[in-house]
């Protein structure tokens, strides 16, 4: 069993910042997060999950809604993975990004530092976005529509797979006397050219110890387990009946199959979302005599 720890905001429950023990301040705290990454570290989970909005995606409905909503205070997420990365040992490090306001180099370029910085824990969650919220903060009014979205999510992550490879394994020589810092047969000029993206190449970032980023996605439409069938190694799944978990298990490995990959290349994490309250005391209940 794989277990993964989403830490976004202060929980999932939008009241949670006025549970009593609860820091208000704490989705903002480095503090506050790295002690929740040790505890999950020393709780043997596998992973920690950074979802992300590059935008405030609360709406004040009814009015008043959004000053009592935590969930609008954020830190950067590479930010904050590459310094929990620093107070951690084991456990994966995954991020959200956005394939619609980012570009590949950009992309390529943070993760595998991140993979780098921690000796190889690094993912990448690869999500379209989806409010008008995020398009208004990169001059636009609206999304792209959603087959542009996923097409462009579709060579996006194909070039920044084109990026990481830049480096072979062996492509950084450190040879002093021969004055060889790398081979330069090792590094390759990605040269890539299609309908969305131009990106010549090669990443500054070496090839990691882990040889990439892992790739994880969640999504349940048509275009999103075609995304997952070409690129994802994790996906993040929210099935209501064992029924549906093992439909949506053989669709998604279909699409793996089709595109070349085993069926066992994949890891299925099903979300699970707890709420707990103060343990109820019994009453007394007084013998009959």
């Amino acid at each position: 069993m794989s277990l993964g720890l989403s830490i976004r905001y202060l929980g999932y429950h939008a009241a949670g910042w006025r549970h009593s023990a609860a820091d208000p301040g704490g989705s903002t705290s480095f503090r506050h997060f790295a002690k929740v990454a040790r505890l999950a570290e020393e709780s043997c989970f596998d992973m920690l999950f950074l979802a992300d909005g590059i935008g405030v995606r609360v709406t004040d409905a009814p009015p008043g809604t959004i000053g009592q909503s935590s969930q609008v205070a954020d830190l950067e997420p590479l930010t904050l993975l590459s310094a929990l990365s620093a107070v951690t040992e084991r456990i994966g490090l995954v991020a959200t990004a956005s394939t619609t306001y980012n570009e590949p180099f950009h992309i390529a370029r943070k993760y595998a530092s991140l993979d780098r910085i921690s000796g190889g824990r690094a993912g990448w969650n690869i999500v379209t976005s989806w409010s008008d919220a995020e398009a208004r903060n990169f001059g636009r009014d609206s999304h792209p529509d959603y087959d542009t979205r996923y097409d462009r999510a579709l060579e996006f992550a194909e070039v920044v797979k084109g990026l990481w490879d830049s480096w072979s394994a062996d492509a950084l020589l450190g040879d002093k006397e021969g004055a060889r810092f790398l081979d330069p047969a090792g590094l390759h000029v990605l040269n890539h050219e299609g309908p969305h993206f131009r990106v010549r190449g090669p990443l500054d970032v070496p090839r990691s110890p882990q040889g990439r980023p892992i790739l994880v996605q969640a999504g349940a439409s048509d275009a999103g387990i075609e995304l997952a069938g070409r690129n994802a190694e994790v996906i993040y799944a929210l099935p209501r009946s064992l029924a549906e978990a093992q439909a949506y298990s053989e669709k998604l490995r279909a699409a793996l199959e089709r595109h070349g990959r085993r069926r066992q290349d994949l890891r299925i994490l099903a979300g699970i979302t707890l709420f707990y309250g103060d343990p109820v005391v019994p009453a007394r209940v007084e013998p009959v005599s």
